[in-house]
């Protein structure tokens, strides 16, 4: 395609050139010359001041212009002054009469393809050459195309006709290698399952947090399937345009229906299968428009033979309940956060290029990584090999690993800071007391690091505890030991200083939502009951909710303020007593931290 778009080019770029030189010699000599009347002329030869007078005349008539030169006149700003000339022969006798020098030339008549028919002509090849060239780039933009005019309507899909990656690349989801190994087999071997009237899901959406692994599992699917892999977001498909949107979903089946059996990848489905018929835009819109037309390609009358619609989502409460029904997205795979031996291998995998110093145990670094998603791994240990190579090293040791941690988790330290000592008391009397309660209270601690080095944007440190064991629930004897963690820092502050600081305003805004869930959400609270009153710190779907809507009366709500309140005051009055019975240990520990700024686990238990 490019020996043809080159030449078009080329043929295009030289008409526009010479359009431009055209116009600029016109309108040069348009706006650069000034015409005289009789009564100026007759005005300018009474001043004496003209040198020489220049006269074309025509060819083929008496008539002709007079093109006047002046000696040093500055009276017309130096453009060229013409005089129109009725009878040359009698202008000439005049000019003697008048002892003004002249110079008469024969000019031909004004030729009407120059005047008319070559500029229309050279505009005329210029749209045309034009033309040509926007649908050289049209057809070698393609069905991919995406911003090409005319090929809105094409599938902005990509297709890997084969990956790399399979299941031994995806560390610790092995029950969700398990659920799509059967599609697996399908792909490979679908007469296996159709002699026993078997169907494949048509569809199946991988539902989990960011992060988790959900593309990752789709790409090995189709790599160990050895399938074309159509991959795609959502948010592809919808245009500003009615009706574009609907037909990408078409032209995207049509390309797999070529290169069958296959699977079609549709990321953050949530982009265009929210559900319809409800929200402020109304039911006639693009999205829904182009939601129906997935609906009927995924099971409508035409069958798509051997096409597994694979989609993920960590949003699947909002998608219409048609997409999620049998025959469409008929199998959900729950991708959740990996354990502690999941987080171990996928550490494994993240260090297979990374040297690693002698002291990194990975095991240790996968219990303390709870919570972890695999990308959040993968950036833990890019963070580390940065530190690592910023100081010049040749291996990741445990020391980078930790530093990453703490930057990853909390934020940069800002050593540089400046931080006056009355802050620097502050924050240290601040985080003593979230060590203590973390030491002294069952299920949350022991303390692994005390910082009052300034970390992330406002944090003025920091207490970080030992990571514990990996836990499916959460118990009320823990949640309320959490609360009372929260409420260390600001009890050390009332103790020492008599005085509060802002410092505690996001330790108090995590107790609080610990508390509200604990009376609305978990039955955890008598007064309350064993009622769910719902969590208004739900996202809003405005599809589904005009906004934050209560199933509860106002009576009902004053009763769960209170009894949230209730459960934040006894929990800093207990904290309170721990922390009262260990003021040594408080004074000792932000004596230490002021003098060294970070101290451990072991410098910490020395205290007690």
């Amino acid at each position: 395609m490019k020996r043809v778009d080159n030449p078009v080019r080329m043929f295009f770029l030289l008409f526009v050139v010479a359009l431009v030189v055209w116009l600029i010699f016109n309108m040069g000599n348009q706006f650069s010359t000034v015409k005289l009347d009789s009564k100026q002329f007759e005005k300018v030869v009474e001043e004496n001041n003209i040198s020489l007078v220049e006269i074309r005349q025509n060819s083929q008539t008496p008539t002709g212009e007079a093109i006047i030169h002046f000696n040093g006149q500055e009276q017309f700003k130096k453009a060229e002054v013409h005089y129109f000339v009725s009878d040359v022969n009698e202008f000439t006798k005049e000019l003697k009469v008048k002892n003004i020098t002249y110079i008469l030339d024969d000019v031909p008549r004004d030729s009407v393809f120059t005047n008319t028919i070559l500029p229309i002509g050279l505009t005329a090849v210029m749209i045309i050459f034009f033309m040509m060239y926007m649908n050289s780039r049209m057809a070698a933009g393609g069905s991919a195309g995406g911003n090409k005019m005319m090929n809105f309507g094409k599938s902005r899909a990509k297709i890997v006709k084969s990956t790399n990656v399979n299941f031994t690349k995806v560390a610790g989801l092995e029950e969700e290698k398990e659920e799509l190994a059967e599609v697996v087999d399908f792909l490979k071997d679908p007469g296996k399952y159709t002699r026993l009237g078997a169907r494949i899901p048509k569809g199946i959406i991988l539902v989990g947090p960011p992060g988790t692994g959900k593309t990752l599992l789709a790409k090995a699917v189709a790599g160990e399937a050895g399938v074309p892999f159509f991959t795609i977001s959502g948010s592809d498909f919808v245009e500003m345009f009615v009706g574009v949107g609907a037909s990408r979903v078409r032209d995207l089946f049509e390309d797999a229906k070529k290169n069958a059996p296959c699977i079609i990848f549709i990321d953050e489905i949530d982009a265009v299968g929210r559900r319809r018929g409800s929200g402020l835009g109304g039911s006639h819109d693009e999205r829904e428009q182009t939601l129906n037309q997935l609906l009927v390609e995924m099971d409508g009358f035409a069958g798509n033979q051997g096409i597994i619609v694979m989609a993920a989502t960590n949003r699947v409460d909002i998608l219409d309940p048609a997409l999620l029904r049998p025959g469409r997205f008929d199998r959900k795979v729950a991708v959740g956060r990996p354990d502690v031996a999941a987080r171990e291998a996928i550490l494994r995998i993240h260090v297979a290029s990374k040297p690693l110093g002698d002291d990194v145990d990975l095991h240790s670094v996968a219990r303390q990584t709870s919570g972890f998603t695999g990308a959040d791994l993968e950036n833990l240990m890019n963070e580390a090999a940065i530190l690592s190579a910023r100081e010049g090293k040749v291996f990741i040791s445990a020391d980078d690993i930790n530093k990453a941690f703490i930057k990853v988790g909390i934020g940069t330290e800002k050593k540089s800071r400046i931080v006056s000592e009355k802050e620097k008391s502050i924050t240290a009397y601040h985080e003593a007391g979230h060590a203590i309660l973390f030491r002294e209270l069952e299920g949350v601690g022991p303390v692994h690091t005390i910082s009052i080095i300034p970390t992330g944007v406002s944090a003025a440190g920091y207490t970080m505890p030992l990571p514990g064991e990996d836990q499916i629930f959460n118990t009320k004897s823990k949640m309320l030991n959490d609360i009372m963690v929260s409420l260390g820092g600001r009890i050390a502050e009332e103790i020492i200083f008599g005085d509060i600081t802002t410092g505690a305003s996001s330790d108090i805004k995590q107790a609080t939502g610990v508390a509200r869930a604990m009376v609305m959400e978990f039955g955890m609270n008598e007064r309350a009951g064993l009622v769910n009153y719902g969590n208004e710190g739900d996202e809003i779907f405005i599809g589904r909710d005009f906004g934050q809507t209560k199933s509860y009366s106002e009576a009902t709500a004053n009763m769960i303020d209170e009894e949230v309140r209730n459960i934040i005051n006894d929990c800093h009055k207990k904290a309170k007593e721990i922390i009262l019975k260990r003021k040594y240990v408080l004074d000792a520990c932000a004596a230490l931290l002021i003098e060294k700024e970070k101290i451990g686990f072991e410098e910490f238990e020395a205290l007690f």
